[in-house]
């Protein structure tokens, strides 16, 4: 949780100092002139703002050891691979999100499979509090 959590808000910061960058970082080109009605700039502050708040988020979520959020993340980061896998097998996105859509999946994996080792161990150990179990 806390990886992601910097990942995501040093992505994010990269996205709001330097959109160019990011868009770099994503395999997609900057065009160096826009055309009229090309939203691009705002849409990449609005997705870096986001990025940036949702890795302070998972920071101080793993801060606190809030095992109820780090469950409530998998479905969603389950929900965000297939859309984004979707996104671009359907030609909506840049074949570039395919791998965002993985990074999302393998991450909601993986946080699924500590979640169940954890709880296990705890169980086992009988220190795993009534909510947890």
């Amino acid at each position: 949780m806390a990886v992601f959590g910097v990942l995501a808000a040093a992505l994010g910061a990269v996205g709001l100092v330097s959109p160019t960058a990011q868009l770099s970082l994503l395999g997609l080109a900057a065009p160096g002139e826009r055309a009229a009605g090309d939203f691009t700039p705002a849409f990449m502050t609005a997705s870096s703002m986001a990025a940036l708040n949702m890795g302070v988020y998972y920071v101080l979520a793993a801060l606190a050891d809030w095992r109820s959020f780090f469950r409530w993340t998998v479905p969603f980061r389950l929900l965000t691979c297939t859309v984004f896998t979707v996104a671009a097998l359907g030609g909506r996105a840049p074949d570039v999100f395919v791998g965002v859509g993985l990074w999302e999946g393998a991450g909601a994996v993986a946080t699924a499979v500590a979640l169940r080792y954890e709880r296990r161990r705890r169980t086992q150990e009988g220190t795993a509090p009534v909510g947890d179990r």
